[in-house]
């Protein structure tokens, strides 16, 4: 029987405030919050039709046999677990908040990167080593570092930085890649500024439709990696870094561009970035309605295009990301609707859900961690468009993916 408990979700010591009844311990669970009667909804019952109401009540009602109804008391076992699983939200709420903060303040540093990074060389590029330095100490040093996706708080979409996303999801991957800190701190630099020669072309052309560029638009927009590298030359970036950037643009199946290399040509850490710059391309593209979503946008590249990269990176990132990314839109088992908002690469098939719930305001909405809950798994994706209005906004998915990871270490502040 699918039930509905018609009380607020900290009232009852139950993950979700519906769900199918799969167990003699969740009944019992059901007699001891006292509650007069509960709603069902027979189309999600196993073989049940329209009863009446009543008849819900006098089966969930009726005191187990041999004894008075059970109520809930102190140190019962489902509220001590209930108790947990609130301060495991508290904790993970704290979590969010301190990776936004950081968040705002690496935002700050990447975007000094594309404003006339020459005049103040010294000073953007000590800022963007401190940044990568911490960023690479925490991919290398812990093992437990959660992604998560930048909700509304951090600034709406002009808060989504190309070079940022692309650099924390190449870092996600160091320590499977076996790096060591100096290739690791490379990877990060040449990745955060791999695009950096977009600054020398016009937006009438970075802003254009790709598909509506002329010729000598293509041609002009293909040029960014030449004048990339020759800012990284002024810059005096290492050898490794200036790969990434030359070869960012490159694809294992030699249909790359500026060179047409193929695999075996192609530096390693542009392996990395090569890749990574393409999925965050698939879901932030330049119009907003040709982006995919991060499931279908790696499930795109598996099936389609890993020829077009290095097995062991793109079996690496899929690791790390899971089948459904954050930022991904998902319905659940038990039909709730959520939106994944961080993944642990140790538990990637488990993560963390924004849960769309009309009895709780969206400034307390439910996260829960599929890790924790017995029982709900992910049905499937859904684009944010499939989405009922009510939902769509209750859950504000973003149109531009941006992601950071936790980290109990401040990232670098910004110099005055």
């Amino acid at each position: 029987m699918y039930v509905y408990i018609d009380l607020p979700w900290f009232l009852h010591p139950f993950t979700l405030n519906s769900f199918r009844i799969s167990s003699e311990e969740q009944i019992v669970g059901l007699r001891a919050l006292d509650v007069e009667r509960f709603r069902y909804d027979p189309e999600r019952s196993d073989g049940l039709s329209a009863e009446p109401l009543s008849a819900t009540r006098a089966t969930l009602a009726q005191p187990a046999a041999g004894g008075p109804e059970q109520k809930a008391a102190p140190g019962d076992p489902a509220v001590a677990e209930k108790e947990r699983q609130a301060r495991h939200l508290r904790e993970h709420r704290r979590t969010v908040a301190q990776t936004e903060k950081a968040f705002i303040k690496a935002a700050g540093i990447a975007r000094k990167l594309t404003r006339n990074i020459l005049p103040r060389r010294n000073e953007v590029m000590e800022e963007l080593d401190g940044l990568v330095h911490q960023m690479a100490s925490v991919f290398l040093e812990r093992a437990d570092v959660s992604l998560h996706v930048m909700g509304e708080k951090c600034g709406g979409e002009e808060a989504y930085l190309h070079g940022l996303n692309v650099s924390i999801l190449s870092m996600m991957l160091v320590k499977g890649l076996n790096l060591g800190s100096e290739q690791a701190h490379l990877l990060g630099t040449g990745a955060l500024l791999h695009d950096i020669g977009q600054s020398e072309i016009p937006d009438r052309v970075l802003k254009k439709n790709p598909e509506e560029h002329t010729r000598a638009e293509r041609e002009l927009y293909a040029n960014h990696v030449e004048y990339g590298v020759s800012i990284g030359k002024q810059l005096e970036l290492a050898p490794e870094a200036m790969s990434i950037i030359a070869q960012h643009h490159e694809l294992a199946d030699g249909s790359g561009y500026p060179h047409g290399l193929r695999l075996e040509q192609i530096a390693p850490l542009a392996r990395v970035v090569s890749l990574v710059n393409y999925y965050d391309n698939l879901c932030n593209p330049v119009l907003f309605s040709q982006a995919m979503t991060p499931h279908e946008a790696l499930s795109l590249i598996f099936a389609r295009r890993k020829d077009k990269f290095d097995a062991q990176v793109l079996q690496l990132l899929i690791r790390q990301l899971g089948v459904y990314p954050p930022g991904t839109i998902v319905k659940l088992s038990n039909d709730a609707l959520g939106m994944v908002i961080s993944v642990n690469p140790q538990k990637a098939l488990r993560p963390w859900i924004l849960l769309y719930h009309e009895g709780v305001p969206k400034h307390e909405a439910i996260m829960l961690d599929l890790d924790r809950t017995a029982g709900v798994s992910i049905s499937r994706s859904l684009r944010p468009a499939q989405l009922p209005p009510a939902v769509y906004a209750y859950l504000s998915p973003r149109r531009r993916i941006t992601y950071f990871f936790d980290s109990e270490a401040p990232v670098a502040e910004e110099q005055a």
